[in-house]
């Protein structure tokens, strides 16, 4: 049986059920957790450009580093998943221990560095009066770190056990506080306080560690879970597995960074050009990152798929579950592209107040750069697919380093050069961002592609690999 027999209509139709079962939890979850962004863009975007340019700053710093320690503990769902494959218990339960104890080290190292939010965006050229802003929503945001990464260890834990609908129920919980509680705290009704960017940073904080106290509640009670005793000699160190984390996780968070750090230093460049430039970028880009979370929720079940078929030594399976992902994702995209390119001012108008004259120019500027950003939607859900089958394969160090390049090597100069203000300003950053996104997207594709020749099916790096 050669591959193009194994794309018969039967295999389609069958790898299509398997991917669409696994995937539309994880992809309403990402919905989900992607809307307390954008609740929070939204209502600050009530407030002014100005309030919305200073939370984007903000966030284009602190995300990164969240990804960064969420995709290294992100580990676990892979180190749990072979330890209940092998049904060692023993194992799953210190897999999940030394990831909370490696959030701990994590959010310990990065919260010094995201106290100095101000010092930091002063030595890039922002403004005093963004720079303060944006460090008065930090300086409260930054005590979300530990949890927020923590949610990243349950989520692959229950990921691991197949079990997805808890995630989405807590997520969607999570967006529905977040937004009454900013309704409450940013504009001061009902008798609260009007704290503005404080308000929405100290509701993102009893958000995210109102969700991490639920997961942990859901797997220390539920009777399927608690076989495990996750919280077992909590304090006693398991420094092999403590360092496997590290070594697994590591490329998966550098990626992840990567590429959300190429679209935070374009946040940078905006903020050069001006606050209505600033603003316009956010909103922007909150609408391609909604766009962005059906392929990347997609992505999580075709490393499952891919990693299944692998197990397996089932090559024809790994190219059907890789294939299959990759054009519903590029499918789903290019809706996305039509709509962006035709239709881009009924989004912004969501996020500005077209009646106020002062959001006029921001207004304007966010439908041309959102414009712009529906012509990267396809190449952009082909970059995330192509990585995740490709981790699929327990291939994840190559991928970041292409990764790297292509947003650092290529995406950010283009975008610096393109987006100086004599040249094509604004522009020319959202330009630079789609090089590099389709710098990645080829070069990834094109590695699934050639997985034979360069041995990445070879179920002997699988084994040397864990």
């Amino acid at each position: 049986m050669n591959e193009r027999q194994a794309f018969g209509a039967a295999g389609w139709q069958a790898e299509l059920r398997a991917t669409f079962v696994l995937a539309w939890p994880l992809i309403i979850a990402q919905l989900a957790q992607n809307a307390l962004l954008t609740t929070n863009v939204i209502m600050l975007g009530w407030l002014g450009p100005e309030f919305l340019a200073a939370a984007t700053l903000a966030t284009a710093f602190y995300h990164p580093l969240m990804l960064l320690g969420g995709g290294i503990v992100s580990a676990v769902a892979p180190l749990a998943a072979q330890a209940i494959g092998a049904r060692q218990i023993r194992n799953v339960r210190r897999t999940v221990r030394q990831g909370l104890w490696v959030t701990l080290v994590v959010a310990a190292l990065l919260v010094p560095i995201i106290w100095q939010i101000r010092h930091i965006l002063l030595a890039t050229g922002q403004t005093e009066r963004l720079a303060e802003m944006a460090e008065s929503y930090l300086h409260i945001s930054v005590f979300a770190l530990f949890p927020a990464i923590g949610i990243f260890v349950f989520r692959s834990f229950l990921s691991a056990v197949g079990t997805t609908t808890i995630i989405l129920v807590v997520t969607v919980i999570g967006v529905v506080v977040n937004a009454a509680g900013n309704y409450l705290l940013i504009f001061g009704n009902f008798g609260f306080p009007a704290m503005g960017l404080q308000g929405a940073a100290t509701m993102y904080v009893i958000v995210n560690l109102t969700m991490f106290l639920a997961l942990l509640a859901y797997v220390l009670t539920h009777r399927r879970y608690r076989r495990f005793y996750i919280l077992a000699r909590f304090w006693r160190p398991d420094w092999p597995r403590f360092r496997e984390i590290f070594r697994v996780g590591t490329p998966i968070g550098l990626t992840l960074m990567a590429e959300v750090g190429m679209f935070s230093v374009a946040a940078v460049f905006m903020g050069w050009l001006g606050t209505d430039e600033l603003a316009a970028h956010a909103v922007a880009l909150q609408c391609a990152s909604l766009t962005f979370m059906i392929p990347l929720g997609l992505a999580a079940a075709t490393t499952v798929r891919v990693g299944l078929a692998f197990g397996r030594g089932n090559e024809h399976g790994i190219a059907l579950a890789g294939w299959t992902s990759m054009l519903l994702g590029i499918g789903f995209m290019a809706i996305a592209c039509f709509l962006f390119v035709t239709m881009p001012s009924i989004f912004v108008r969501l996020f500005l107040d077209a009646s106020d004259p002062g959001n006029s120019a921001a207004l304007g500027l966010a439908s041309t750069y959102l414009a712009i950003a529906g012509l990267f939607q396809i190449v952009d859900g082909a970059q995330v697919v192509a990585v995740n089958a490709l981790r699929g394969l327990s291939d994840t160090t190559i991928p970041m380093w292409i990764a790297l390049f292509g947003y650092w090597g290529v995406g950010i100069p283009t975008a610096w050069f393109l987006g100086a203000e004599h040249r094509l300003a604004g522009v020319g950053v959202w330009i630079g961002l789609a090089v590099g996104l389709t710098f990645c997207a080829v070069v990834l594709t094109s590695r699934f592609t050639l997985r034979r020749r360069l041995g990445l099916t070879d179920r002997r790096r699988m084994i040397s690999a864990h």
